[in-house]
């Protein structure tokens, strides 16, 4: 959550200040430990790691959460000023993560890095990603990972009730008109462009704003008594939005605005698809047909310079 920063600063700054030059005992100056450091700049939210959650977590989420190889220079005091985490618990899927979304603007956090509480993250996760926040060039950036079926199916998108986009191999990078939010990095841009549209609501005696939402209308036709229905998720339904509303525009992202298919998947950040039984997919590992052909050796054993 947002906290004062300069109040903060100051607090610590008095015990940094006590700890440098040490404390008088018996009127001679005693050493209280080593000598620390702190910024005394503006803090800067750099990053927002989000799970919408339940509660209940597998064991294997958590160790792959919070078993992640650390950047270079993200020390642990760094982690607590700009890496924070903020886990709605026990709301509807949309309504945490409108909750999220308000924590991100009142934050004026830089990134959002939406993480989910069934998808396994590799250890090299935050490492990619945070290749992607150093150039800053590419505002939603997502993983891959496939369904909790069999045969399992990847989940990107290019078009609407055309099923999965399958015309990719492991490696290399997607452009696509829809991702999931497993494991998706959004520039703090695109949440304050749509937040400065969306209704506000109350979620629980919070007031926040309709940035998420999963589509669910209902369509009758009293001449014929026809009736249709329209359901969605929260995720398609947000890169519809932000194609459709010139988001990307609004945002600062015209380029992006631009493209047939906007939102890049790495599929080199491969994640497992956990149910709460322990079961992870795609069962046996990623379809063959997803899988590069090795090319032959010119040179096998024995026939170099030959």
């Amino acid at each position: 959550m947002a906290v004062n920063k300069n109040k903060k600063n100051k607090v610590v700054t008095q015990f940094l200040n006590q700890i440098n030059k040490g404390e008088e005992r018996n009127g001679k100056k005693k050493a209280l430990g080593a000598k620390l450091d702190i910024n005394e700049e503006t803090w800067h939210n750099r990053l927002l790691i989000a799970t919408p959650s339940t509660g209940l977590v597998r064991m294997e989420w958590a160790m792959a959460r919070f078993g992640q190889v650390i950047p270079t220079n993200w020390s642990y005091v760094e982690v607590i000023q700009w890496i924070n985490n903020y886990v709605p618990m026990q709301y509807l899927l949309p309504d945490a993560e409108n909750l999220i979304a308000k924590t991100c603007v009142e934050g004026n956090f830089e990134w959002m890095l939406s993480i989910e509480e069934d998808n396994l993250l590799p250890p090299d996760a935050f490492q990619r990603i945070n290749e992607y926040m150093k150039k800053g060039d590419v505002p939603v950036v997502s993983g891959l990972y496939f369904t909790k079926s069999n045969p399992p199916e990847p989940i990107i998108y290019r078009g609407r009730g055309t099923g999965p986009f399958e015309d990719f191999k492991m490696g290399e990078k997607v452009w696509v008109d829809g991702i999931p939010f497993g494991f998706t990095l959004i520039h703090g841009s695109i949440i304050r462009a749509l937040w400065e549209e969306a209704e506000e609501y109350t979620v629980n005696g919070q007031v926040t704003r309709r940035v998420f939402d999963a589509p669910a209308k209902h369509f009758g036709n009293a001449a014929d008594g026809a009736v249709a229905s329209l359901r969605g998720t929260s995720d398609l339904a947000f890169c519809t939005k932000l194609m459709e509303d010139k988001i990307f525009e609004k945002a600062g992202w015209p380029e992006f605005q631009k493209k047939k298919y906007p939102f890049l998947v790495d599929t080199n950040i491969f994640l497992r698809h956990i149910d709460q039984s322990g079961r992870q997919y795609p069962i046996g590992g990623v379809p063959e047909k997803y899988i590069a052909k090795k090319k032959p050796n010119k040179n096998p054993a024995g026939k170099w310079g030959k």
